[in-house]
């Protein structure tokens, strides 16, 4: 069997350091219930080699294999994912003296940034003889889970609050899985699909529940380094946060490329959140160290709709280890970012990925940017399903 190279040693819960075998089918921590995430065996791994021997591989995010849980190649479950694009924007007058940039995740398979994660975790699972899935979604995570497991041939059940756009839940039935509608938000769609599943031998595929949809995302941050030279490196990433997981995903990326010796300086990184659920800026701004259910969530960004995101204190360690912070934009802010990405740029972006374009004035009248910095905005899905032609 055609190994990857992965330098996969285990699992570790950052809350209470319990250690968990990699190679047995793990979920949350058995000690306390914190997020596991992958430790990986560095020390040998010289990153200016591996840089260099990137360039020969091929243009997905598989070519960080080394990095990733999956250790067979026969498990790889792959639709081609990764290696998005880093557009330059110009000038925008939202942000005079910005120097901006747009990494494009909605072009990946499945339309959106949860490609990565889903590839992964579908793969890992496969890879420990997980047969059936199901998760919880607000849209994309569904789309991409019905995806890859159809690709690995595995039993899917996606749960969708009943309010998400009718192409996602008609793509979740194109692609064969199963499929619940569920009354309320992601919380309750979440409560009702481990209620359901309880005793079913499916496995829950949930962010942050089970450890590899993380690693992932991690690989936004390793194309973030691949792809800028160290005058192109950007001094701060804004980034949609609903589940989280990107926001933690890029903060392993960047701590492990900075205990390599690979850069030495991590991005900032940002959280934006809609005004009408901000549980991660809100705890950021009471200096909190967990986030508070957020009490009738309303937003047009579907995606954003996370009320009570799950191992909160990881995304909030995240952003406060990288120097970051947070701000909230209202839905009328996100519209106008959807069409002035569309129409200025060229850029198709869901209300999700337009929320870091609608953020810029707030990051520069709070002083979180500065003139003269390198700012990334990170546009995690297509717009395209969002579109009518009432637009």
């Amino acid at each position: 069997m055609p190994e990857t190279g992965s330098l996969l040693a285990g699992l570790e819960c950052r809350a209470c350091c319990t250690e968990v075998d990699a190679d047995r089918l793990a979920t949350s921590c058995p000690t306390c219930g914190g997020a596991l995430f992958a430790t990986y065996r560095t020390a040998g791994l010289d990153f200016a080699r591996w840089r260099r021997d990137l360039a020969s591989r091929p243009a997905t995010m598989w070519r960080y294999r080394e990095l990733l849980p999956v250790r067979s190649t026969d498990h790889v479950t792959s639709l081609g994912e990764g290696c998005s694009p880093i557009l330059p924007l110009g000038p925008v007058p939202e942000a005079p003296g910005i120097s901006l940039s747009l990494k494009d995740d909605g072009g990946l398979p499945t339309g959106s940034f949860k490609a990565r994660g889903m590839a992964v975790a579908v793969s890992r699972a496969r890879e420990l003889g997980v047969a059936t899935m199901f998760v919880p979604s607000a849209g994309n995570a569904g789309v991409a889970l019905a995806a890859y497991g159809a690709r690995a041939g595995r039993t899917v059940r996606i749960y969708l609050p009943e309010g998400t756009p009718e192409p996602m839940q008609r793509a979740c039935h194109r692609y064969g899985a199963g499929l619940v509608t569920v009354p309320g938000s992601i919380r309750e769609a979440g409560a009702e699909a481990r209620r359901r599943e309880a005793g079913s031998g499916a496995f829950d595929m949930s962010t942050l529940r089970e450890p590899y949809r993380a690693e992932g995302k991690k690989t936004m941050g390793l194309e973030i380094w691949e792809q800028s030279s160290e005058a192109t490196f950007p001094d701060a990433i804004v980034y949609p946060t609903g589940g989280g997981t990107g926001i933690v995903g890029m903060d392993r990326a960047f701590r492990m490329l900075r205990d390599g010796g690979a850069v030495d300086r991590t991005p900032r990184l940002y959280a934006v959140q809609p005004d009408g659920c901000a549980p991660i800026v809100r705890a950021l701004r009471a200096g909190a160290a967990r986030a508070d259910p957020w009490d009738a969530p309303t937003t047009i960004a579907p995606g954003l709709a996370v009320p009570s995101p799950f191992a909160s204190e990881r995304i909030l360690e995240a952003i406060r280890a990288s120097g970051g912070g947070g701000v909230t934009v209202s839905d009328a802010a996100i519209r106008e970012a959807v069409v002035h990405l569309a129409r200025r740029h060229g850029v198709s972006a869901s209300p999700e990925g337009a929320a870091p374009y609608a953020a810029l004035p707030g990051l520069l009248r709070e002083g979180l940017v500065r003139p003269g910095e390198r700012v990334l905005l990170y546009n995690t899905g297509s717009g395209i399903p969002f579109w009518t032609s009432a637009d």
